[in-house]
């Protein structure tokens, strides 16, 4: 075990100093200037406008640059003044978003952690406790915490100086706040990711889901049928007394959280209204913020699917579309909130992932996040298909994606349609992604279905 412990912190240490040798050299990489990298919501450059605009006494808003949090022009805006010497600006950036990277992967591999000992206790209550022990080189908690913080994502949003980080670390607040019931917490982290970037607003259905529930709950219909003479068997009808009593839904944190949350969202837009109150107040922000998201005026090209879209569509069309892009990722929160209840993190990744494919502005920081929270399920999504195949796709996206961004901006000897080709890739396997994910989990509940009836004809013989 304490080898085990001592692997990840050496992994964990050499990807910081990794981050660090990156942003050292940042004339050689150029990333913050990459599409997939920075969008008119991350990027830091628009942020120093912003910053600079606001420090000649205009809006951060005026023109067409800055379309994010006042707040965040007053945590990272003075890192970005020109009186602060060119590299050493560059390095402190970096240093702020290598610290946020590290924040995260520990988080997410303390919500591994109470995540796997939530699931162990509700197998025990259902006598399952005699499942094979995982074998992995490494805790799934501990992998999980690798492949977010050695995602090739990962580090080039941090070293191409993308604000993901920031937006990344207030999902995995919230997430990290309902496992270990630290309500004021989540409370804080579901509103600060939804003041940041509007579409985390729909992860309070997981996030009440973890503090109703619990990290782990098994599906009660799928071990209704475990055992059809259970009043005759002691040890099963303590069995399911004690499965109904891990599903019984709790309404006190779930009260306090929503009261938490509207402390934190008047506190959230005072602060805001405080901010702007010179430039147009709160009213400005929503419509150069949130409407920015929800109308997608800048058409700019990026890893999404909407920008080349609404560039062909018809204006007279423009609005339906809107709707229809946007109520895409309502209709399938409640089908899904529905059939995987029970798996409240799993729900969490799920809803990220379809977001992050159908948000206006997506890039690679967002795909990050999803798949560091995949990690956290590697024992029971160990036979999904196509995961050779998912693999490649990625790798293929991520080389073809700049080749032919290059041909079309650069060298002329393309067009729109060759950078559009790798943007309906990424998110057709996306797509895949989420689909086989979702599917092998349901197989590992049913899975645990057959090893329950097992186990129960085994204790009758």
């Amino acid at each position: 075990m304490a080898a085990k412990e001592g692997r990840f912190w050496g992994w964990a240490f050499a990807s910081v100093i990794f981050r660090l040798i990156l942003i050292y050299f940042p004339n050689n990489l150029n990333l913050s200037s990459r599409p997939e990298v920075s969008t008119p919501l991350t990027s830091l450059r628009r942020l120093a406008e912003g910053y600079w605009l606001k420090q000649s006494s205009l809006s951060p808003y005026a023109g067409s640059m800055y379309h994010g949090s006042p707040l965040l022009l007053y945590v990272l805006g003075p890192l970005t003044a020109k009186r602060i010497e060119g590299q050493l600006n560059h390095l402190l950036c970096g240093l702020v978003f290598v610290i946020a990277d590290v924040v995260n992967a520990l988080l997410i591999r303390v919500i591994g952690q109470n995540l796997q000992i939530s699931y162990n206790q509700r197998l025990k209550a259902l006598s399952l406790d005699a499942i094979p022990k995982e074998k992995a080189i490494l805790p799934s908690r501990d992998i999980a915490a690798l492949v977010y913080l050695w995602n090739p994502f990962t580090i080039v949003s941090c070293v191409g100086l993308s604000t993901s980080p920031i937006e990344n670390m207030a999902v995995i607040l919230s997430l990290y706040g309902a496992c270990t019931r630290k309500i004021p917490l989540a409370a804080f982290g579901w509103v600060m990711a939804t003041h940041l970037s509007l579409y985390p607003m729909i992860l309070i259905i997981p996030v009440i889901l973890l503090l109703g529930y619990g990290p782990e709950t098994p599906p009660r219909k799928l071990f209704d049928g475990k055992v059809e003479d259970s009043a005759s068997s002691n040890h099963s009808h303590r069995a399911m007394k004690q499965q109904g009593a891990a599903t019984i839904f709790s309404w006190k944190p779930v009260l306090k959280f929503l009261m938490w949350s509207v402390v934190w969202s008047i506190y959230v837009l005072v602060l805001c209204g405080l901010c702007v109150r010179h430039y147009g107040g709160l009213h400005e922000m929503f419509k150069r913020t949130y409407g920015f998201i929800l109308t997608v005026p800048d058409l700019s090209p990026n890893i999404g699917v909407l920008w080349y879209f609404f560039a062909e569509v018809f204006e007279f069309f423009r609005n339906f579309f809107l709707i229809v892009f946007h109520m895409n990722i309502l209709f399938m929160v409640l089908p899904l909130a529905i059939r995987l209840n029970h798996r409240p993190c799993f729900l969490a990744f799920v809803y990220i992932a379809i977001s992050s494919m159908l948000k206006s502005y997506p890039s690679v920081g967002d795909a990050a996040l999803y798949l560091g929270l995949l990690g956290l399920f590697v024992n029971e999504l160990a036979d999904m298909q196509f995961s050779f195949f998912l693999f490649c796709v990625y790798v293929g996206v991520s080389l073809l994606s700049p080749v032919m961004h290059n041909l079309w901006i650069w060298r002329g000897t393309g067009n729109a349609n060759f950078y559009f080709a790798t943007a309906m890739a990424y998110a057709c396997f996306q797509i895949v992604l989420v689909v086989e994910s979702v599917s092998a989990m349901l197989s590992h509940d049913r899975k645990l279905k057959k090893l329950s009836i097992a186990k129960h004809q085994e204790s009758k013989s």
